[in-house]
């Protein structure tokens, strides 16, 4: 939207979505907005005014219900009926639930926008034991801010390390560590089986029967990508709605943009979908190009990133499929990066508190050669000498 009046796009733009809020950024809601650090209008892409000075038509708590491509309209859940002449998806993704028993009790929560953040805060005044089910990015995040407010809090994990699915086990035993010295606790290699309470969570009881004690639980066990609305309009979906180089699907009028989209990486030569703000910008810059006549290929090295307490975890690229790890600096120092390859390239690297590393890693990335591993390990020679 914003990148359509950069572009200097002057037709009639509606901006409707599910939640209360205006666009906001989700990063900080497991980190700052959760520690109370940040005001919710903080969070905003764009202050309020902005959307009047664009003139943009905004419709919060608005449920797009279906989608008529050959009337070329969206149906909202109130029977409003919304025409376009092109029409973007950025349906996000919603968090992944737990089914087992008690998982309906009171102090159950999830966290992915502002609302959950707010009713999380609320607990957390009359809890004092934190059970958190998953230690991907977003359980860990939640565990150190937690852990930082005082609370006692148990980190329970199916698989036999953290981040297990994002980082090699050198950078999860790290971040394990790092954990472990401020007290948190960690339960892994089992699975929940029920949440114990009456009307309230009091505790959690894992495989093997082990109840941990717990007035608060939080489950960040992964996302699912919102496709339903597209699939119902007849559009491909394969993990995500599938789009082309240009975040176009295969209706011409209507592109799609962000977490629900699966599109071809020229990186990695197949599709791919992506978890992170810096895709769902990007494919959106690429979306409003192409929507004013441009000819845009959205081609790029991913990145992400976590905040755990003092540390900075700057991931680029996608490390699955990795045949070697190559560790450049100390871990013990604080300050390391891990490089994963795949046949002697580099695919990808994780840079804890090492900033110019990750910067540097992307173009490494990108050029996919050949590196000798002893040379990548030498941190006194810069990435950016390698390529």
């Amino acid at each position: 939207m914003a990148s359509l009046r950069q572009k200097r796009f002057d037709g009639h733009i509606v901006l409707a979505g599910e939640e209360a809020w205006l666009p906001y950024q989700r990063p900080p809601l497991s980190k700052k907005f959760l520690a109370g650090e940040l005001p919710a209008e903080r969070l905003y892409f764009k202050p309020p005014d902005f959307y009047d000075a664009a003139d943009v038509d905004v419709r919060l708590e608005t449920r797009i219900a279906a989608v008529d491509r050959a009337r070329r309209c969206l149906l909202t859940a109130a029977g409003e009926r919304i025409d376009y002449d092109t029409l973007v998806l950025a349906t996000g993704s919603r968090v992944r639930r737990i089914t087992v028993p008690g998982s309906d009790l009171e102090a159950v929560h999830y966290l992915r926008c502002i609302d959950d953040v707010s009713r999380i805060r609320a607990d957390l005044v009359i809890s004092r034991n934190v059970a958190i089910i998953g230690a991907g990015y977003i359980g860990l995040e939640v565990a150190a801010v937690i852990r930082e407010l005082g609370h006692n809090v148990s980190v329970v994990e199916m698989a036999d390390r953290v981040m297990s699915r994002v980082v090699s086990p050198v950078v999860s035993d790290f971040y394990r560590a790092e954990h472990e010295a401020r007290g948190v606790d960690f339960v892994l290699s089992t699975t929940l089986e029920a949440i114990e309470g009456d009307t309230r969570a009091s505790a959690v009881r894992t495989s093997g029967h082990v109840s941990i004690p717990a007035d608060l639980v939080i489950a960040g066990i992964g996302i699912v990508p919102n496709t339903e609305l597209a699939a119902a309009a007849g559009l491909e979906v394969d993990n995500g709605v599938v789009v082309d180089t240009h975040c176009r699907t295969a209706d011409d009028s209507i592109y799609a943009v962000g977490d629900c989209t699966s599109h071809p990486s020229s990186v990695y030569g197949r599709r791919v979908r992506l978890e992170s703000v810096h895709n769902a910008l990007e494919q959106a810059k690429t979306a409003a190009a192409n929507i004013c006549g441009e000819t845009v290929e959205y081609s790029q090295v991913p990145w992400f990133w976590s905040d755990q307490y003092d540390l900075k975890l700057q991931i680029a690229g996608l490390s699955e499929g990795y045949d070697e790890v190559v560790i450049r600096g100390e871990p013990a120092s604080r300050s390391f990066s891990c490089l994963y390859l795949r046949d002697g390239i580099v695919i990808a690297c994780d840079a804890i508190n090492a900033p110019r590393d990750f910067v540097q890693s992307k173009a490494l990335i990108a050029a996919r050669r050949q590196i000798a591993p002893e040379r990548l390990a030498d941190s006194g020679v810069q990435l950016k000498d390698l390529y």
